[in-house]
């Protein structure tokens, strides 16, 4: 997968996944904001929609093609296995920083492979995945930030979501904003003030 690292100081990897249009560089000033002596690692999604990388299928706004969902999250998780190995990162320290397409395949991982990530902070996410037992995520946080008038993501997507990893286990914060689906300084530093006192090393 197209990809760019950057190395920190820290053990800890933030995996960096762009909104449809996005690219592996798109994430790397939040990564900054929300660690700056973190590793970062930034990859492109390998599908085009009308020449937008995403990183999987959908059928149409709002629903996911969840076979192509499935494998897409399968090939990520084996492309951070290997690029642990590759580029001499700790594998167990890897925290995902999505939004909105990023944020699902993220929240995907979680929902598919058990420890598979440290935390997450997912910006804008939808629910990826319904009706699967979800593996145990005790102890696992994960910050979402939600918009109250979100067009692509509704409210009770939101709720819905942080129920599904509460219920897993995960210790889940999440934060509303008063917009829409952008992406705001605000939710950043929300974002930054969650992960120093849940994931900082």
């Amino acid at each position: 997968m197209n990809h760019i690292f950057e190395r920190g100081q820290s053990d800890v990897t933030l995996l960096l996944l762009h909104g449809t249009g996005g690219n592996e560089h798109d994430l790397l000033p939040i990564g900054r904001m929300i660690d700056p002596h973190a590793n970062l690692l930034g990859v492109r999604g390998k599908v085009l929609e009308n020449g937008m990388p995403r990183f999987f299928k959908r059928l149409r706004e709002g629903v996911f093609d969840e076979n192509d969902l499935i494998a897409r999250t399968d090939e990520l998780k084996t492309f951070l296995d290997q690029a642990a190995e590759e580029l001499e990162f700790d594998r167990n320290q890897v925290v995902a920083v999505g939004y909105s397409n990023g944020a699902n395949i993220a929240a995907s991982l979680l929902f598919l492979h058990e420890h598979v990530l440290k935390g997450a902070v997912l910006h804008h996410p939808m629910v990826p995945l319904r009706n699967r037992k979800l593996p145990d995520m005790a102890g696992i946080p994960v910050f979402i930030g939600a918009g109250q008038t979100d067009p692509l993501c509704p409210p009770q997507e939101s709720d819905e979501l942080a129920g599904y990893f509460k219920n897993a286990g995960a210790d889940v914060e999440l934060h509303w904003e008063e917009g829409g689906h952008q992406l705001t300084h605000r939710e950043i530093e929300q974002a930054k003030n969650w992960y120093e006192t849940h994931l900082k090393a």
